[in-house]
């Protein structure tokens, strides 16, 4: 996440048991106008080359803990309506990714026997940072790899941080398939351009596949809460993932184009009709690899036009920034409601949160190694 707020740009906000990936300058100072009772306590950026979002945790640690995983003290109690892992992660065996008091479990044995874990490209290390009392801002940058890259090492941080049943969420923006520019849209299911909902790599020499699932008991909680007031529509629906902006989103403007308009609009009309709502470049490893991590995840993203009726962005730059709001105002409608149902929040301010003391955040004070 970028700021565009000056004030706000070495604000950290804390909240329990959500991480955010955002790939916008969407500004931190909307989620805390949004949510007025967040403490949001002030700390120096750190230099994480670049890279910047927000990773949030559930639960805190004496620092007798930050060895191994003992099980810590639990913060909020289950419900129903708001469960960590719902019941559409099936294919996941729990015990696989989680440790008996919620922590996520990596499904990597060698990391264990590691002396020090560096998370490269969040500048931090398990050895160099106290974790467990720590976060850092995340961006997960354009495409399937980058993002594919961060999540390696967000769900490694949450591992090393013991967080208990994290929820992840991607904020972004997309083409519309037959929505307006400014529709917020809910993904039910990421599919690749043909039509597959997994995600398939190359891992020595061998093709696999991965599951790209998201959690359907998500995509309604946040559904219910868009507001028929919104000026805007909240959707849901197929997200259509590629692998590159123009040839592979059928745009008529990139540097090659081996296909007519006429070839461009009946495929575009074709996915349409099979449920497709809207195209982006990320949500297929987003979905396939918090899946196969058993993180509950969602994404949502805004439309910034309908690519039904062109292929370039022509919005002023104005109503673009006030658009990319439109998800964050969402995913915040969630955290309140996340945390009104745990008493860790009241409708007249005088709630609380858990909110680490600054003190604690040692971030700019501790330096990660360097490596070439």
């Amino acid at each position: 996440m970028s700021f565009d707020n000056d004030e706000l740009r070495d604000e950290v906000l804390y909240l329990s048991g959500v991480t955010i990936l955002k790939s916008d300058n969407i500004s931190r100072f909307f989620i805390k106008s949004l949510l007025p009772d967040v403490t949001m306590p002030q700390t120096n950026s750190a230099n994480l080359n670049g890279v910047s979002g927000c990773v949030q945790k559930n639960g805190w640690h004496s620092p007798e803990q930050q060895n191994g995983h003992q099980p810590h003290r639990k913060v909020f109690d289950s419900d129903n309506e708001f469960q960590a892992n719902g019941n559409d992660v099936k294919e996941v065996d729990e015990s696989r990714v989680r440790y008996p008091d919620g922590t996520v479990r990596l499904r990597n044995p060698n990391i264990e026997l590691m002396d020090q874990d560096i998370l490269y490209h969040l500048a931090l290390g398990s050895g160099s940072h106290d974790l467990v009392e720590m976060f850092g801002d995340v961006k997960h940058g354009m495409g399937i790899p980058s993002v594919g890259i961060l999540l390696h090492e967000v769900i490694k941080l949450m591992y090393h941080a013991k967080v208990r049943d994290p929820v992840f969420f991607r904020i972004g923006t997309c083409g519309g398939i037959g929505y307006e520019g400014g529709t917020v849209i809910i993904s039910e299911e990421a599919v690749d351009g043909a039509l597959r909902n997994v995600l398939e790599l190359t891992v020595l020499g061998k093709n696999i596949q991965r599951l790209a699932k998201l959690d359907k008991r998500l995509v309604r909680e946040l559904k219910a809460l868009s507001d028929p007031e919104d000026p805007y529509d909240t959707v849901t629906g197929k997200t259509m993932c590629t692998y590159d902006f123009y040839e592979g989103q059928g745009r008529l403007d990139g540097a090659f184009c081996d296909f007519t308009e006429n070839d461009k609009m009946e495929y575009l009309e074709s996915i349409h009709k099979a449920g497709v709502v809207n195209i982006e470049m990320e949500s297929l490893a987003f979905a396939a690899l918090t899946h196969h991590a058993g993180i509950k995840a969602a994404v949502i993203c805004v439309t910034l036009l309908d690519r039904l009726k062109g292929d370039q962005v022509l919005a002023p730059k104005e109503v673009l920034d006030e658009w990319q709001q439109r998800p964050t105002k969402l995913v915040c409608r969630y955290i309140k409601k996340y945390l009104q149902m745990k008493g860790r929040l009241s409708l007249d301010g005088h709630g609380s949160i858990a909110v680490k003391s600054p003190r604690r955040f040692k971030l700019v004070q501790q330096e990660s190694e360097t490596y070439d």
